[in-house]
C-alpha cells in the first residue's frame, strides 16, 4: 500500500516548488552530511590508498544511517495505522522523481517549439551537466532524451524497486548512495579516491535497475507502438550498452535510442573537457526533433503506467 501512495502521489503531485522553496529538500540534508564527510576525511596529505579506504567507510557509515532514519520513521508510524501508512508514503514520495522528470524535459520541448534554440538551450541547462551553448537543436532534444533515459532509471525506477523490495529503509539507502555518488563518484583528482567506495555501490545498486528500465522501453514499445520498435529497442540495449562509460546507464539510453530510431551519446562538452563518448544506435537518426522528445516522453509514461500496474496489483495482494 505504502508502494502504490508513494507511486499515485509521485505521479499526481511530484515536487512542489513552494514547499522546497520554504523547506529544505530531505535530499539536500543527503548532501549536507555528504560533504561534511568528504570536507572532514578527504584529505590530499593522506595516500590514495588511504583516501580510498576512508571513502568507503564514510559511504557505508552514511548509508547505515539512512537505514537506521527508515527504520526509525517506520516503528514511528506503525501504531497509528492507516495514517502511518500514509505519511510513509507521503515521505517516500519525495524521493521518486516520475513527475518532476517529466516536467523538465517536457519544458525543453516546449521551449524549442514555442521560444527557439536559446530557450531549448536554458532549459535543457537545468537536466544535463554539458554545454548546451555547444548544442544544435539536434543536440539539444539528443541531451533532454538521453538525461530523460538515463534518470528514468536512477530517479524513478531504482528507488521505486527499493521502495518495493525493502521498504523505506531501502529507498533511503539507494538515495543516500545515489546522491553520494553524484556529488563524489568522479574520476577528478580529489574524487577518483575518497568518491571510489560511492561510485562502486551506486553502481551495484543500479545493475538491476538500469536493465530493467531498457526492458520496460522494449516492452512498451512493442506494446505502444509496433512490434520491430520493441525488437529494435532491446537489440540495440543489448548490442551498445557495454560501450558507454557507465556500466548501467547505456541500457536505458540505448533502449530509448532503438525505440525511436535515433542514434544517442557520442561526443560531448562539458565546460573545456570533451567526451569521446560512442554512439548508441549509430543507425539510427542524428537529427533529433521536439517530436522526438514528445515520443521519447510518451514511451516513458507507458513505462511509468506499468509501474504503477505492478503497484495496485501488488497493494491488491497484500489486502486479500
Amino acid at each position: 500500500m505504502v508502494l502504490l501512495l508513494a507511486t499515485l502521489i509521485d505521479r499526481l503531485v511530484g515536487d512542489p516548488d513552494w514547499l522546497w522553496r520554504r523547506w529544505p529538500h530531505p535530499v539536500v540534508w543527503f548532501g549536507a552530511l555528504i560533504g561534511a564527510a568528504d570536507r572532514g576525511l578527504n584529505r590530499p596529505s593522506l595516500s590514495f590508498a588511504g583516501r580510498r579506504t576512508l571513502g568507503i567507510v564514510s559511504i557505508l557509515a552514511l548509508a547505515g544511517l539512512a537505514l537506521g532514519a527508515g527504520l526509525l520513521i517506520q516503528r514511528a508510524l506503525a501504531p497509528i495505522g492507516w495514517a502511518g501508512l500514509l505519511v510513509e508514503a507521503l515521505v517516500a514520495s519525495v524521493f521518486l522523481a516520475q513527475k518532476s522528470l517529466g516536467d523538465h524535459v517536457e519544458a525543453v520541448r516546449a521551449a524549442l517549439e514555442r521560444e527557439g534554440l536559446e530557450a531549448g538551450r536554458r532549459a535543457v541547462s537545468m537536466i544535463v551537466g554539458r554545454d548546451p551553448n555547444e548544442l544544435d537543436e539536434a543536440g539539444v532534444c539528443r541531451a533532454a532524451i538521453e538525461s530523460l533515459a538515463e534518470n528514468a532509471s536512477d530517479g524513478v525506477v531504482a528507488p521505486w524497486l527499493a521502495l518495493a523490495l525493502f521498504g523505506l529503509p531501502g529507498l533511503l539507502v539507494y538515495k543516500m548512495v545515489n546522491t553520494a555518488d553524484s556529488m563524489i563518484g568522479h574520476r577528478s583528482e580529489r574524487h577518483l579516491a575518497f568518491g571510489w567506495g560511492a561510485a562502486r555501490l551506486d553502481d551495484v545498486l543500479n545493475l538491476v535497475p538500469a536493465r530493467l528500465t531498457a526492458l520496460l522501453f522494449a516492452g512498451m514499445a512493442w506494446m505502444g507502438r509496433n512490434g520491430t520498435a520493441g525488437r529494435k529497442a532491446w537489440k540495440t540495449a543489448w548490442r551498445d550498452a557495454a560501450t558507454h562509460r557507465s556500466p548501467n546507464a547505456g541500457w536505458p539510453e540505448a533502449a530509448m535510442a532503438g525505440a525511436l530510431g535515433l542514434s544517442l551519446g557520442g561526443p560531448r562538452r562539458y565546460g573545456a573537457l570533451v567526451v569521446d563518448a560512442p554512439c548508441l544506435g549509430a543507425e539510427g537518426r542524428r537529427e533529433a526533433n521536439p517530436q522526438d522528445i514528445a515520443a521519447a516522453l510518451r514511451l516513458f509514461g507507458w513505462s511509468m503506467n506499468a509501474l504503477l500496474a505492478v503497484a495496485v496489483l501488488g497493494s491488491l495482494v497484500s489486502l486479500v
